[in-house]
């Protein structure tokens, strides 16, 4: 490909038997033209009539000039076009080269020609462009596919082992539902990550199509919040609650559920036993704003910036609590209800993250009529 490639480039710079014959057409058409008004005018105005002789003798000297001035065109032109031309398509394609071997790094150099409207610039920018967008792909991919691989690995070999341990003799009734109830929360951890990674496939190439329906959006925070009632009693959290009421919104309710299950879930698992969580819903002119706090192990800054990129973990100590995936999920559902999030926190005294969604027009649902 790339000897092809070169060859191709290389191909006729100089001289082509192409643009030869262009060149010698438009040259003897304009110098033909030329010579017969030049004769037609002088032959008017001095009464001269050429002979045959004559006029034979100047259409030999008349082609073979055509033929030099043609050669010496296209030289020209192959001398213009290896310099003009040449230099910027053999940049691209050494650039396209680097692209195929796997190099996303490669870019075409700024470059700078004589003819400024020669569109290379707005190639190269393009050019340049689509790499980098390539390059962030390719990165994406390859963290994606280490990722899943490790969030693989990691439960499957906590069931082998405990699965191994189950099969030693004489093992006690104790010790075996310790070890079997380490093999079913290893699996449902392997569990819930496919589920994730296959919603958030779903939700990424849009094959979930958002279904808006008018609820009360406080009612719905309140289920959600009651199905994690046994975690926040075994760690004896104290839960807040100021859900105001008849705060209603148009959105998909199963979808917003995955974005107050992780939230909810998140608060949970990161506080300390003893800790406090709170959830509060308000409107503020035409949003709903739903915040959700926790006395937790805080983020930093620079955590917070990659807080809802996939598989992102800032705290490795809680790593083998969750996969990476929940935020990332609650991202991209509240971009497609379009709708905000954001995060304020400070490592070691908790984190409060907040979601703004658009409210049905004076608190309610508007009714149909009848």
């Amino acid at each position: 490909m790339r000897e092809e490639l070169n060859r191709r480039a290389r191909r006729g710079w100089l001289f082509s038997l192409r643009r030869y014959l262009i060149f010698f057409v438009i040259i003897a058409f304009a110098i033909t033209c030329s010579m017969l008004l030049f004769l037609n005018t002088v032959s008017q105005a001095a009464g001269i009539e050429f002979t045959r002789e004559y006029v034979e003798d100047a259409a030999k000297a008349t082609a073979l000039n055509v033929m030099l001035l043609s050669a010496a065109a296209t030289v020209i032109d192959g001398v213009r076009r290896k310099f003009m031309i040449g230099r910027p398509v053999r940049m691209i394609i050494r650039a396209a080269e680097q692209i195929m071997k796997g190099d996303f790094t490669a870019r075409v150099p700024k470059i700078r020609s004589i003819d400024a409207q020669d569109g290379f610039d707005v190639i190269a920018d393009c050019f340049n462009a689509m790499a980098q967008e390539l390059s962030g792909m390719e990165t994406l991919r390859t963290d994606f596919i280490a990722n899943v691989s490790h969030e693989l690995k990691t439960p499957l070999a906590v069931m082998q082992n405990y699965g191994t341990m189950l099969q030693q003799p004489g093992l006690s009734e104790e010790k075996r539902m310790e070890y079997a109830k380490a093999v079913t929360d290893a699996s449902r951890r392997l569990a819930n990550l496919i589920t994730n990674i296959l919603k958030l496939n779903k939700l990424e190439n849009q094959q979930i199509y958002p279904k808006a329906e008018t609820y009360d959006l406080g009612e719905q925070l309140c289920e959600c919040l009651l199905a994690f009632e046994s975690a926040w009693e075994e760690k004896e959290l104290d839960i807040e609650s100021d859900i105001a009421d008849g705060i209603m919104v148009d959105a998909d309710a199963e979808l917003l559920s995955l974005v107050w299950n992780n939230l909810f879930s998140n608060a949970i698992k990161f506080t300390e036993p003893h800790g406090r969580v709170s959830v509060s819903l308000r409107a503020e002119g035409g949003d709903a704003v739903v915040s959700v706090a926790d006395t937790g192990c805080g983020i930093s800054p620079e955590v917070g910036q990659h807080i809802f990129e996939k598989f992102y973990q800032g705290d490795t100590s809680h790593a083998t609590q969750g996969n990476g995936l929940g935020l990332a999920l609650v991202k991209r559902v509240i971009d497609i209800v379009d709708g905000d999030i954001s995060v304020s926190s400070e490592v070691g005294a908790g984190s409060v993250f907040t979601v703004r969604l658009r409210r049905k027009a004076n608190g309610k649902a508007e009714k149909d009529p009848a």
